[in-house]
């Protein structure tokens, strides 16, 4: 087993080896941009499921004249969600350089705003990493499934393997993962960059939509009202916002940069917006030019073919032979690969995020624990059974996933900025433009803050009011769990000037049958008590008429035998119970004498391999775990050790 798990993660660092997992620019722009860059590959399709789903119901207008509207409405949301971009891209980029620690919205806040500022952040941010895997890894295996429908029965398990490939390779450690990760990241942008290229080319050659379809545009934009067409845009815009999940994923991970950390984050967050906002206009641009569109399925298990690979389709040609196959598989490749990839930037972040929680007390201390690869395994661990859970739930469907997916992250943006404005305010007297950087951090959190509503309210009844419970339950969880550690420590503190009284020991030696593990167990209880402070206890279950069972009377008749000096003292059971009636004993004795510590010896043999522990009934783990409850108690357990013996 240990053999295995080396050759899976490799071998183990030691903690003077951290400088190993130092990654340079062009690793950390897979590392933590790849969640960013994919969404490029499902935000313009969400904005046109949006715009279509508001526009197919209207009176007297065709699915067609709602699909020709799209080409005025889709530029302006993508235009604006390119402007917040920026906006956000700029204020990251003052976090990167205010905090080279690692400054995302959990330590910002906490510093700047207080804890129940932090916690909510780290709730929606944690939130958010899940479905980013969900979501980022369904949206790949829908690329896959779009360009190969026969996969589309098959879905699930796929997401669901690939998920364990990326968390894998993560446990192998961040350097691994950021340098096999960087082909997919770069393969996918040199193909969407060669999509762009080709279709404004192909845009300038053929021109732009007929006159039809612009009367059909006209025609249904003369239906709507102020109101309608305000709450429209509103919606897309909403939807086109998954655009921007990932953005923050640099200022978590400055840490992991090679120094200067801070300047090569903020480098890499530069080339990020430029790359990102290239990209996702272009598309829509394109999208909106040649007229591609997408409706969700009505059908909830089915999935859709992607508008990215619809796109590519119109641009590349005919993609049955030739070139244009060529390109279309490897566009679809690419995304495929690049979605997955994307779940790497929540494997980056979801086990930093969490072990700050836990390193302050909000969540269980195991989740500060490095494994083997100076990774935080168990982070990982959690992630990546949540999110199999999430993508079973959801048929692997993004239509299902993306309305849970940017309120979270809004939320983060939201409080992260405006913990950058007190930052600055409470700097006012060490920075000298302390007022623009306030400022900029300002716009940012207003514009966030506004998007975080109008995701809110816009896409309320299609899922978000999911993560609007699921965030304030996570806090309050969290500030349990604080509460938890605090009296631990008290408690703990407190019991240090205690006077410590002597206090007298009984040992009970729990007894099945008589076989070498009991021997050894009863030379052990002899060897920690005084004389005559030592007795064995047995539980028999009453045969048909009530009486001792046969293999009690065994047991009894070769007693003085074996263990002479030693009481056994039995319990008769009814209900065929063992634990129970132990638990009940051990309670009779701590209330008939308070001022007696009783030792519980629990013999328990161990077999020569791991399946044959599965092949016995547990009772001695089982029973630890209840008796570990019970104060002025102590539990000893006696292995007995098997190998050889069963030859």
């Amino acid at each position: 087993m240990a053999e295995f798990r080396r050759m899976l993660l490799g071998r183990r660092l030691a903690s003077d080896e951290t400088h190993h997992t130092k990654i340079s620019n062009f690793v950390g722009l897979s590392v933590f941009s790849s969640d960013a860059l994919s969404s490029v590959a499902y935000a313009t399709q969400e904005i046109m499921a949006s715009l279509s789903s508001n526009l197919h119901g209207l009176a007297g207008v065709s699915l067609a004249a709602a699909a020709a509207s799209l080409y005025g409405m889709s530029i302006p949301v993508a235009l604006g969600i390119t402007g917040l971009l920026i906006v956000l891209g700029i204020g990251y980029r003052q976090t990167v350089m205010a905090y080279p620690g690692g400054g995302g919205a959990y330590i910002v806040a906490k510093e700047n705003l207080g804890e129940l500022a932090a916690q909510t952040a780290g709730a929606a941010l944690l939130t958010d990493y899940i479905l980013t895997v969900a979501t980022s890894v369904s949206g790949g295996v829908a690329a896959v499934t779009s360009a190969v429908p026969s996969l589309t029965e098959h879905n699930v398990l796929i997401t669901v393997l690939a998920i364990a490939f990326i968390a894998i390779l993560n446990l192998r450690g961040v350097k691994e993962s950021g340098a096999f990760f960087a082909v997919p990241t770069y393969g996918f942008v040199l193909m969407i960059m060669t999509l762009l290229l080709l279709g404004i080319g192909k845009a300038v050659v053929h021109g732009g939509p007929t006159p039809t379809q612009v009367h059909e545009s006209v025609r249904t934009a003369t239906h709507l009202s102020g109101f309608a067409m305000v709450w429209i845009f509103m919606r897309a815009y909403s939807a086109g916002c998954t655009a921007l999940t990932g953005v923050e994923a640099i200022s978590n991970g400055v840490t992991a940069f090679k120094e200067p950390a801070a300047k090569n984050a903020a480098k890499t967050m530069v080339w990020m917006i430029v790359l990102l906002g290239t990209m996702f206009l272009g598309i829509t641009l394109l999208a909106a030019k040649f007229g591609v569109v997408y409706a969700h399925n009505a059908d909830a298990t089915q999935v859709s073919e992607t508008l990215l690979s619809k796109l590519a389709k119109v641009i590349y040609g005919d993609v049955s032979h030739g070139l244009p196959k060529l390109m279309y598989y490897l566009t679809q490749g690419f995304t495929f690969a690049i979605l997955v990839v994307a779940a790497n930037t929540a494997y980056a972040d979801f086990p930093r995020l969490a072990a700050l929680h836990a390193a302050d007390g909000f969540l269980p201390k195991q989740l500060t624990s490095r494994g083997d690869r100076l990774v935080f395994s168990n982070g990982i661990l959690i992630l990546t059974l949540v999110s199999c859970l999430l993508v079973w739930v959801c048929h692997a469907n993004t239509d299902l996933l993306l309305p849970l997916y940017a309120l979270g992250v809004f939320i983060g943006f939201t409080v992260s900025q405006t913990g950058m404005v007190m930052h600055w305010v409470n700097r006012k007297k060490e920075e000298p433009r302390w007022l623009f950087k306030a400022i900029l951090n300002g716009v940012g959190a207003a514009t966030a803050g506004v998007v975080m509503l109008d995701i809110a309210v816009t896409k309320f009844v299609h899922g978000a009011w999911i993560i609007v419970l699921l965030v304030p339950t996570l806090v309050i969880i969290f500030f349990r769990i604080h509460r938890h550690y605090i009296r631990i420590r008290s408690l703990l503190a407190a019991s240090r000037t205690e006077e410590v009284y002597p206090r007298k020991n009984r040992v009970l030696v729990l007894v099945s049958r008589i076989h070498r593990g009991t021997l050894e167990s009863i030379r052990y209880a002899k060897a920690i008590a005084e004389r005559g402070q030592v007795e064995a206890l047995t539980i028999d279950f009453t045969d048909d008429h009530g009486h001792h069972s046969a293999e009690f009377l065994r047991l009894e008749s070769d007693w003085h035998r074996y263990c002479e000096g030693i009481p056994l003292r039995v319990i008769m059971s009814p209900f065929r119970k063992t634990a129970e009636p132990i638990l009940h004993e051990v309670d009779r004795m701590r209330a008939a004498e308070p001022e007696i510590t009783i030792t519980v010896i629990v013999p328990e043999f161990v077999t020569d391999n791991w399946w044959g522990n599965l092949l016995h009934n547990q009772t001695a783990l089982r029973l630890k775990a209840m008796l570990y409850t019970r104060p002025g108690i102590v539990v000893i357990s006696i292995p007995y050790h098997l190998d050889g013996q069963l030859d």
